[in-house]
């Protein structure tokens, strides 16, 4: 076994699941672990947020973390590492194999190395290894070999982790040679300067361009000592070259502001991005039709206020939002041509016979959709029980990506926020979206005389390629008559 087969599986590296549906990116929101803590198979070791939820990663490694490769808000591609895991602490300090590239002392047995297979992650596989091999560099002319600690504590300080202290004292740093066309040595062919991503941005922050740093390291690969001695003349000449000049006078505020001073712009990721997508997705694909219905729901309240006092319902949440879903899907059962999907692939209607019911909740993090499956065949007291664990979950942000796919229908409650009625955008893939008004006392005719009862507007909006107006208008009027007449959750039931 070559030393660089040995560092390979000492160091294991845990990449990017996908925690979702074909999800692409993911975005660290939390580390729950730092470099030097010891970590166990299936510990949770971070928390991340995708366009669906927010999800925390177990590692299936047992060692000590040896690298953090990300920070905290960074957004990271599905398929990349994001942590580095000593399996072997005890083997004394060794340098963990660099990423996306092949560890030195196995470049000349790399035919007899064994072929590495894709990883397992926490949903799936991760992305197959690069079969594509690449060639050792040769040293560059002029650019005498380090020896081994400085190649060491070099390469230490290319992957952004401070270098431990030589035992023997590193001997003085050769001086690069010019090449005839004036570029650096170990500049590309197109003269761009080598330097790892850190340095990069050091010099970036400290307005240095990389052209004119004089590389010291292997293969003329720019440091950070590099960076940092050539800011030092530019820091110098900075207060000689501004004493002479005298303070400016404010500018005067002639009453004209700059609009993007009292702007803020913030990064469409997440959920929002996610939301953004599903919303123009399904606005410009599926014909969208809305009808409105105001109904008298004075006794769904009452109903309401006596299922509360039911010992079979105790410690369930009993609101008007129960019945109205038990109202949709009583109605449902009476027109189950609604409950479909179009296959625009296929050309095809999928009528489906089951009813995985969207509720949709604001949360800190967005608006989300999960739904409860299959919940045509749950009683009353099951959908109240699972109704209320999916508002808990979502409103803690611990909504599962499973918990959002799938669904057929779904009731937005936008009478919560005061709110009278609204047009519902479909969530994609779904045939409607009842939106469900604020109820508010009002002057009703009820037995011929008008009288104060509880009123509320009912909105339903459906794909007009699934639903003709005849279909949606008996499903509107048939949720209106049971919140109407509760009763009939039991004779049309």
């Amino acid at each position: 076994m070559t030393t660089g087969t040995a560092k390979a599986q000492r160091f294991r590296e845990f990449k990017m699941p996908d925690v979702g549906e074909g999800l692409t990116e993911a975005e660290i929101l939390k580390w729950y672990v730092q470099p030097g803590d010891t970590v166990t198979d299936g510990q949770v070791v971070c928390e991340v947020e995708t366009a669906k939820a927010a999800v925390e990663l177990p590692i299936p490694y047992t060692g000590v973390v040896h690298e953090l490769r990300f920070g905290e808000g960074v957004t990271v591609d599905v398929g990349t590492a994001i942590i580095a895991v000593d399996t072997d602490p005890g083997a004394g300090p060794a340098e963990a194999p660099a990423t996306g590239s092949a560890p030195q002392e196995a470049a000349p047995a790399e035919e007899d190395a064994e072929p590495q297979g894709r990883q397992a992650v926490l949903v799936g596989y991760g992305a197959a290894p690069s079969s594509t091999k690449r060639r050792a560099r040769k040293p560059q002319a002029g650019v005498p070999s380090q020896p081994e600690p400085v190649k060491a504590a070099l390469q230490a300080e290319l992957n952004g982790r401070p270098a431990a202290q030589p035992a023997a004292p590193v001997a003085p740093q050769p001086v690069a040679t010019v090449t005839p066309d004036a570029r650096p040595v170990g500049a590309g062919t197109a003269g761009r300067p080598l330097a790892k991503p850190p340095v990069r941005k050091l010099a970036k922050d400290l307005g240095i361009d990389l052209a004119t740093v004089s590389p010291t390291g292997p293969d003329g690969i720019i440091t950070r000592e590099d960076v940092h001695a050539a800011a030092a003349p530019a820091a110098a000449q900075a207060p000689a070259a501004e004493a002479p000049a005298a303070p400016a006078a404010a500018p005067v505020v002639t009453g004209v502001v700059d609009a993007a001073a009292r702007e803020r712009r913030v990064p469409v990721k997440g959920v929002r991005k996610a939301t953004a997508q599903a919303m123009v997705a399904s606005a410009f694909t599926a014909p969208h039709v809305t009808e409105f219905i105001t109904v008298d729901v004075t006794r769904t309240m009452k109903l309401v206020q006596e299922l509360k006092q039911d010992p079979d319902m105790a410690g369930l949440r009993v609101n008007p939002l129960l019945i109205v879903a038990k109202a949709l899907l009583v109605a449902l059962k009476r027109h189950p041509e609604v409950n479909a999907s179009w296959d625009e692939a296929n050309q095809e209607i999928v009528y489906k016979d089951y009813v995985n019911l969207g509720i949709a909740a604001a949360t800190p993090r967005g608006l989300i959709v999960p739904n409860i499956k299959d919940a045509g065949s749950k009683t009353l007291p099951q959908l109240a029980e699972e109704l209320g664990d999916l508002v808990a979950t979502a409103r803690e942000g611990k909504t599962s990506p499973a918990a959002m796919s799938g669904g057929t229908v779904t009731i937005t409650n936008v009478g919560v926020f005061g709110v009278d009625s609204g047009t519902p955008i479909l969530n994609p893939g779904e045939s409607a979206i009842l939106a469900v008004g604020a109820i508010k006392l009002q002057p009703w005719v009820h037995k011929g005389k008008v009288k104060a009862r509880q009123v509320t507007t009912l909105a339903l909006s459906f794909d007009h390629r699934l639903i003709d107006g005849e279909l949606g208008s008996k499903l509107l009027a048939d949720i209106a008559a049971v919140l109407e007449r509760p009763k009939r959750l039991i004779t049309w039931g």
